[in-house]
């Protein structure tokens, strides 16, 4: 589980790629600094697994299932990617709950300069729409960002300077594809309301009579 608030932005220095899958190696140092074998790591909001590390590089795995649903597959060497360690129970949750499991590609439409801030217009996967409302969070390459507005599949996210410096966001162009993650609270309460495998009915009446709505 993450938070959003990325650590670091690391260095592509090598990928081994057979058909789908790849082998990243990446360059970092901060997020470096207590790792072990087997620990998660979200690279552009991906969660991997680390196989390999030094002082200053890591090895993950990327599968082809996460090759074609993700813009890992873009990569290149010298390309700079977002990272971020799983979240410690015991620290400031300082961004919302991020699992680090990409649900599609969204597509940068428009970038407009609003005094300090830069408003990133995307195109999302349709049937993420419905877990999109303004002030609401959504993950954008591992991001945390707040959503100020909803038009169909467009919505418009805001970078102050700080995340536009210290994030791979602020250097992405009209075109480019961003991995999106939708609120995870808002899924798993759709996936209560629709399930029919169980005896005890989950309505929306239910959840408000025990204090969830």
């Amino acid at each position: 589980m993450f938070t959003g608030i990325i650590e670091e932005v690391g260095t592509i220095k090598s990928i081994a790629s057979k058909g789908k899958s790849l082998v990243l190696t990446i360059g970092a140092s901060q997020i470096l600094e207590d790792v072990a074998l087997g620990d998660s790591i979200a690279v552009n909001g991906v969660c991997l697994t680390v196989t390999k590390y030094t002082k200053d590089i890591f090895t993950a795995d990327v599968m082809p299932e996460t090759f074609n649903a993700t813009n890992l597959r873009f990569l290149k060497n010298g390309s700079i990617a977002n990272l971020e360690r799983a979240m410690m129970a015991n620290n400031r949750f300082g961004g919302h709950f991020v699992s680090g499991h990409v649900d599609g590609l969204g597509e940068i439409i428009r970038i407009i300069q609003n005094e300090n801030a830069q408003l990133y217009q995307i195109k999302i996967p349709l049937a993420g729409c419905k877990y999109c409302y303004v002030k609401g969070s959504i993950t954008i390459d591992g991001t945390s960002l707040t959503i100020f507005d909803v038009q169909n599949d467009i919505i418009t996210v805001s970078l102050i300077p700080h995340t536009r410096a210290n994030t791979v966001i602020g250097s992405k162009h009209i075109g480019n594809k961003v991995n999106v993650e939708f609120d995870l609270l808002g899924k798993h309460v759709e996936r209560l309301l629709s399930f029919k495998g169980t005896d005890h009915k989950i309505s929306s009446q239910f959840l408000a009579d025990n204090g969830f709505l």
